[in-house]
């Protein structure tokens, strides 16, 4: 899959998303490989954006390739699992990393 295609995937799953219980979070995903690329999430205010761009003050930055991150979107890569076999590598707060998990997973 394209980075594009990839990214509105993610705002499409955003427009769908319930962030209430969410008061803050900011994750950079970083998609490594031919078609990768940058992009965060920011849940603020009750509100989910996607933007493609790099998030300075971020709760966490996830990277993993783009087949594995839109496998754990379609909820057939467990997040935990992903992470433990390398899929899946966090910088910062892992609890952050597993909330924007549930976010995402349909």
């Amino acid at each position: 899959m394209k980075f594009e295609e990839l990214l509105a995937k993610v705002r499409a799953m955003a427009a769908d998303a319930d962030p209430s219980g969410i008061d803050f979070l900011a994750v950079q995903v970083n998609i490594k490989g031919d078609d990768g690329g940058v992009f965060y999430v920011e849940v603020k205010d009750n509100k989910i954006n996607v933007e493609p761009y790099e998030y300075n003050d971020r709760s966490c930055a996830v990277t993993m390739t783009s087949a594995n991150f839109v496998k754990l979107m379609d909820g057939k890569l467990d997040p935990v699992a992903a992470f433990t076999l390398g899929k899946l590598k966090v910088d910062g707060d892992i609890g952050k990393a597993l909330e924007f998990s549930k976010l995402v997973k349909k």
